[in-house]
């Protein structure tokens, strides 16, 4: 009975059964940008390059799987929603270009990273590279002939040593004056126009010469010669220095530069002593060379900037999107070529190695035009062949830029330099010292073959520190000042020399050797770029 009573008062019921929850459904499709993406999954139209004006807004639609929110996950469907994407936004997706004045401004010292040319190619650089050889043979000749003609000019004008120095004042005068037009010239004329000028001008100066003009004429002839060689000088160094294989190339244009300077004092000697003929018919010969010279230049160097243009065109088109890349300079005013030729003076490259080739230069034109006069001097030496030993001189200097340009490459130019200089301040003081006509003949020769890759070498690390703007204005301030050098020097030796005797070269040859090594000292140690 009170189980029954209970019952009436409680319903008691049974619990139901526990139900288990039902399977899962498929997974939410879902997108990740790193993965591998069906065609369907994401769609972009693609984005026009170039904005028109007025162009519709293009559209993208992006494709991705969303799921309801109820209580099951039902099957996942696949949604489509559409962005608009307007021509301003295709422009703010798109990298800028650099601007010209960006890429020109000389504020950095960044240079742009382009395919460098080489001596094989293009194939034209082989035939251009031998013109400008020729050009320095030219040069050399030139340059070299002074020291055996001086005792001969001195003679058929009755001048004195001071007097005859001049020559080498106006040479000097030219070359300062061209590399201040150098630059200004090229980018009006271009290279082949620019290089014609300056055989040209040198052309020009012989005239006088050969026509024996009194000496005034002859000086002013000087300087168009000095101004004729700065300019080719510059385009030589320039052009050279830019190859992939820069030592190899310089060290060929200016051995060819060793070799007139090696055949120019032999063929002078030889007409004046041998032949008797006035020491003005030499330059008949100098004269053809500068025009021939004139002549392979400017059909080498004709389609020059057509060839640098297609290279780094090609050199760009994977980078550009195979987009024409135009290379064209602007067009410069006097106020513009001023400023790039302070600019240079201020760069500490240019400042040390304008010094480095004043110096250098100066010893060199000393010892070729004053060392004959010497021997004759305090050697008791009269005869005229005498003028061989210059011949030695330059010969050596050829063999040097020859034959000790490889090891310099791989030694290192900076130490090679200290190692040469050093050598060639030992044998200048043998031939100072030593009493002896052979051991002094020899000597300078020595000293001839250290001097020899100097040149090449400094060029060389001149050309790997100075900025690609500044190349041609930097070249063509230390092409000055090296003239400068080899104008002062000689001068103020043969001032000293009629003061108190020519044993004062030895003394100033010896202080610009010393010059140069604190030039040199200062100079960067830039390595060379490798392809």
């Amino acid at each position: 009975m009170d189980a029954i009573m209970l019952h009436g008062l409680i319903a008691v019921e049974s619990e139901p059964a526990l139900k288990l929850p039902s399977a899962p459904g498929r997974a939410v499709a879902r997108t990740y940008p790193g993965a591998p993406q069906e065609a369907a999954s994401i769609e972009l139209q693609p984005l026009s390059r170039t904005p028109k004006p007025n162009k519709p807004a293009s559209t993208s639609r992006i494709s991705f799987a969303s799921a309801s929110g109820s209580g099951h996950l039902p099957k996942s469907r696949t949604e489509t929603t559409i962005f608009s994407v307007g021509p301003e936004l295709e422009d703010q997706s798109r990298p800028t270009t650099p601007r010209a004045d960006s890429v020109n401004d000389d504020s950095t010292n960044i240079d742009g990273v382009e395919a460098m040319q080489s001596i094989m190619e293009p194939y034209m650089n082989r035939w251009r590279l031998l013109a400008m050889c020729l050009i320095s043979l030219s040069n050399g000749m030139s340059d070299s002939a002074p020291g055996a003609l001086i005792p001969s000019i001195e003679k058929y004008y009755n001048i004195g040593y001071a007097i005859v120095s001049l020559i080498f004042v106006g040479n000097a005068l030219g070359f300062i004056a061209g590399a201040f037009f150098v630059d200004a010239i090229r980018e009006r004329l271009g290279r082949a126009k620019t290089l014609a000028v300056g055989q040209g001008l040198i052309s020009l100066g012989y005239i006088p010469m050969i026509a024996t003009a009194p000496y005034p004429a002859i000086v002013v002839s000087f300087f168009f010669v000095g101004f004729g060689m700065s300019i080719n000088l510059a385009m030589g160094n320039v052009f050279c220095g830019s190859l992939s294989n820069s030592t190899t190339a310089l060290s060929m244009m200016h051995g060819s530069y060793g070799i007139g300077g090696t055949v120019g004092p032999l063929l002078a000697t030889a007409m004046v002593t041998v032949f008797e003929v006035v020491w003005s018919r030499y330059y008949a010969v100098s004269l053809g060379l500068a025009v021939l010279g004139g002549v392979c230049a400017t059909c080498a160097f004709w389609d020059y900037e057509r060839d640098t243009q297609q290279q780094l065109g090609s050199s760009s088109a994977g980078g550009s999107g195979g987009q024409s890349v135009s290379t064209a300079a602007p067009k410069r005013d006097w106020r513009a070529d001023v400023t790039a030729m302070v600019s240079a003076l201020s760069n500490r490259v240019v400042l040390l190695g304008a010094l480095f080739i004043f110096a250098y230069q100066g010893a060199e034109v000393s010892i070729s035009g004053w060392v004959n006069t010497f021997l004759m001097d305090s050697r008791h030496v009269h005869d005229g062949s005498v003028g061989y030993v210059t011949a030695g001189f330059w010969g050596g200097i050829t063999l040097g830029r020859f034959l000790l340009a490889p090891p310099a490459h791989r030694i290192g130019e900076k130490l090679f330099v200290v190692i040469v200089v050093v050598g060639a301040c030992a044998f200048q003081l043998v031939v100072w010292l030593v009493p002896n006509l052979i051991g002094n003949a020899v000597a300078v020769a020595i000293v001839g073959l250290l001097l020899g890759p100097v040149y090449p070498c400094a060029a060389a690390v001149f050309m790997r520190n100075i900025s690609k703007q500044k190349q041609v204005s930097g070249m063509g301030v230390i092409s000055a000042f090296g003239s400068s050098g080899g104008a002062a020097a000689p001068f103020t030796t043969g001032l000293l020399a009629q003061a108190v005797g020519t044993f004062v070269l030895h003394p100033i040859v010896i202080g610009l050797f010393v010059v140069m090594m604190i030039c040199w000292y200062g100079l960067p140690n830039k390595p060379k770029r490798s392809e």
